[in-house]
């Protein structure tokens, strides 16, 4: 069976700045996938080359086994592959409802009102009921990256790339995001997660690849991996926190 994702030799700078240098990157249906690195790795540039809003320089991307490099944003979100953004860029003029209510009808070609219950349900997971009536301009920080969450949600994903949703989060948050991540994931979703909250990782994928100038300098299981003593030496800060 093909990896439900993949990136083949994907390759992109800006400049004299080498962000991917070739990286092959394969998430298996229905597994979870960490990946970690400093700030400025290329980490969510590597979101955008995967969902279509930046252009490899070369390689490929594909999706069920099938190309889809040359495809629009809004194209392969219809496939089933969604993201959260790691800066919430919600519709501020728009109710939380509203913002919803757009990406699940938009995402996947359906009429408003038949997503209106769908939409109320995701809510009340993403723990944002109360404010559904609230402008999205007016929400706290948190409470945007948990719009996020519930946007690309809401448009079915097959697989879901999550860009730091844990940053920010108290403990008590942190524990009911990791507990309806892996509700998502039960229910099919595979999953690439990019966070610095190492121990959330840890809590839900099954695997954590490190990305450090433009590849990937380790891949395996998680706690080996934040162990291991390359990984040690380069992010001394996240290894800390694991």
């Amino acid at each position: 069976m093909p990896a439900i994702l993949a990136l083949e030799s994907i390759a992109k700078r800006f400049g004299a700045v080498v962000v991917a240098d070739g990286i092959d990157l394969s998430l298996n249906e229905g597994e979870a996938l960490g990946i970690i690195g400093p700030n400025g790795a290329g980490k969510t540039t590597l979101f955008g080359m995967a969902t279509g809003t930046v252009k490899p320089d070369s390689g490929k991307v594909l999706f069920a086994g099938k190309e889809i490099t040359a495809l629009p944003p809004e194209s392969r979100c219809r496939l089933g592959l969604a993201r959260s953004f790691q800066i919430p860029q919600p519709f501020s003029g728009m109710t939380v409802f509203e913002n919803v209510v757009v990406a699940a009808a938009f995402g996947n070609n359906e009429r408003e009102k038949t997503v209106y219950s769908r939409c109320a349900d995701l809510l009340e997971r993403c723990g944002l009921a109360d404010k559904a009536n609230k402008r999205a301009g007016g929400l706290t920080l948190l409470d945007r990256k948990r719009l996020e969450l519930a946007r690309a949600l809401a448009t079915k994903p097959r697989v879901l790339l999550l860009d730091e949703v844990a940053g920010g989060l108290t403990e008590h948050e942190c524990t009911t995001l990791i507990a309806l991540i892996k509700d998502v994931r039960a229910e099919g979703v595979s999953i690439i997660w990019i966070e610095h909250v190492v121990h959330a990782l840890l809590a839900t994928v099954d695997r954590l690849a490190v990305l450090h100038g433009g590849k990937f300098i380790a891949s395996g299981d998680p706690h080996t991996v934040i162990k291991s003593a390359e990984v040690a030496e380069i992010y001394m800060g996240i290894a800390a926190d694991a």
